[in-house]
């Protein structure tokens, strides 16, 4: 699987983006 993201490190980089975004909507959401 780490063999995948080193030979597509934009789509690392993606996927990376998207779940920095999602904790933090979620971080927005849960009540503190």
């Amino acid at each position: 699987m780490a063999r995948f993201f080193i030979d597509r490190p934009i789509f690392a980089w993606v996927i990376a983006i998207i779940i920095m975004l999602a904790g933090g909507l979620a971080l927005f959401k849960l009540p503190v």
